[in-house]
């Protein structure tokens, strides 16, 4: 049976010492004897169906002994670019550079990018391999309109993790973590469950002092989750004492880590007995074989993400143009307060406020639980201050919906037939004439003296007779009020 041959692009890479190289694979090459034995073809049609299998977001690496794996490029780095430019902070403070952007992309020799790296001043080891010359590929080509992103929006966000790294003495690089991690969008949620900036899982978020409940996630806060992501990488440099194995400890965590380790001290023929860690132990591209498959592609797209945040001018990059939002300020609430509140009364977007405040999931501010802040514009800050009891009462009801007191109906349940009625008590039905249940029902009625509602926070005497079918006359003559005053809690008689 005649057979097909494929051909296979390889790109060789030279100068990393795991000698692994890199290629763009689209079938297997078929053996000698798949060619002499028409029996294995179905085995070659299974290969070739698993290595096409291979998608735009991954790229499969050989090592010098023939073994095969893929590696997947982080999933900040599958985003789409217009999910990005959907956020306010993009739409509001963002625009095109004033730079024309070539989509050309040149490519320069090996010894250009090793020595590009070496001159980034950087505690951290930035080493060069042909992996992460895959990622810098990835940056430079098919993200570079992404990357024009996060150059603009670097300008909100890298200040606040260069305060937070540096009130923990740990080196300025880190900033760039959240490139991969979440391609700077605070609302980024991961298909593990990791949200925000520095993406969190809801553990360590909660181990580390942020807090996640239904109205609240700071994870999404970028100053909370900036300086607790400075504490986890201060801890976890006090565990390993190596900054390319604290950035893998950050993506699958320090228990991964040490079994990786373990493993590589096995392969080499040592124990936990042996002694202590040697340098080659704590050596990333050491255990890198060891470690989970999707923590093998993290630190070299955290070294890419340093080198195109630095020399994307070289690639024909440019920055979107960025308009810093005005001055903004805290305000300390201690009631609920919907955002919408906020904006409707001092004239503010709303869009404005849920930016600058996106750790309140659904837009309420549990003021109530305890003392919460609020960041809006310096200018608005007086605004709400003025304005406050007004805040609190507009649309209360509406954005407000969770009751505090509630009445119980403790009418007797009545179901009526043609002839009768049947009344459940103690678990019986009796039956009884529709007009007897008729008339006692007014009579329990009459003799508990009308009926009666709790006020509810915000409420007027208009918004509780359209409710409950009245006026407001008929309210105030049946519970002596002179003007509109009325107080939150108390019950007022409505018939």
């Amino acid at each position: 049976m005649k057979k097909k041959l494929m051909i296979i692009l390889v790109a060789a890479f030279l100068g990393w010492n795991l000698g692994l190289n890199a290629q763009v694979v689209n079938t297997d090459i078929p053996t000698e004897e798949d060619i002499e034995a028409e029996s294995e073809e179905e085995d070659e049609e299974d290969e070739e169906e698993s290595t096409d299998e291979l998608s735009e977001d991954e790229f499969a690496v050989t090592d010098e002994e023939g073994n095969e794996e893929v590696i997947e490029f982080p999933e900040a780095m599958t985003y789409d670019l217009d999910s990005l430019l959907n956020l306010y902070m993009s739409k509001a403070y963002l625009s095109p550079g004033d730079c024309e952007m070539k989509n050309e992309n040149p490519t320069y020799p090996k010894e250009v990018y090793i020595e590009r790296l070496s001159r980034i001043p950087s505690v951290m080891e930035l080493a060069y391999n042909d992996i992460v010359q895959r990622f810098i590929d990835r940056y430079s080509g098919r993200l570079r309109y992404s990357v024009s992103y996060m150059l603009g929006a670097a300008n909100f966000y890298i200040p606040i993790f260069e305060e937070a790294l540096e009130a923990y003495q740990l080196p300025l690089e880190l900033k760039y973590l959240p490139i991969i991690e979440s391609a700077l969008n605070p609302k980024a949620v991961s298909r593990a469950g990791a949200t925000g900036l520095w993406q969190f899982m809801l553990g360590t978020g909660k181990q580390y002092g942020l807090e996640v409940n239904s109205l609240v996630d700071e994870r999404r806060d970028p100053v909370k989750s900036s300086y607790a992501a400075a504490r986890y990488l201060r801890d976890l440099y006090r565990i390993f004492g190596d900054w390319n194995l604290v950035i893998a400890a950050y993506n699958c965590g320090p228990e991964n880590i040490n079994k990786a380790i373990r493993r590589y001290r096995a392969a080499s023929g040592r124990t936990q007995e042996d002694g202590l860690l040697t340098a080659a132990d704590k050596d990333y591209w050491q255990i890198y074989p060891y470690l989970p498959a999707e923590t093998r592609g993290y630190v070299p797209a955290f070294i890419a993400a340093n080198y195109i945040m630095t020399y994307y001018c070289e690639h024909n990059i440019c920055p979107m143009t960025t308009r810093l939002p005005a001055q903004s300020d805290t305000v300390m609430v201690h009631r609920d307060v919907h955002l919408e509140q906020i904006a409707g009364v001092i004239g503010t977007d709303a869009d404005l406020l849920r930016s600058l405040n996106p750790e309140y999931r659904r837009d309420i501010v549990p003021g109530n639980t305890k003392p919460c802040a609020i960041r809006m514009p310096l200018a608005d800050t007086g605004k709400f201050i003025d304005n406050e009891d007004s805040i609190y009462n507009y649309r209360a009801s509406e954005l407000l919906t969770k009751r505090l007191v509630v009445d119980v109906n403790d009418d007797q349940p009545t179901f009526s037939r043609s002839r009768g009625s049947y009344s459940k008590r103690n678990g019986r039905y009796s039956r009884r004439s529709a007009r007897n249940s008729r008339r006692g029902a007014r009579a329990a009625r009459s003799s508990r003296g009308g009926s009666s509602v709790t006020i509810q926070r915000g409420q007027t005497l208009s918004q509780i007779a359209k409710r409950n079918g009245t006026t407001v006359a008929k309210l105030r003559k049946l519970n002596g009020l002179k003007g509109n005053n009325i107080q939150a809690g108390k019950k007022i008689r409505v018939r």
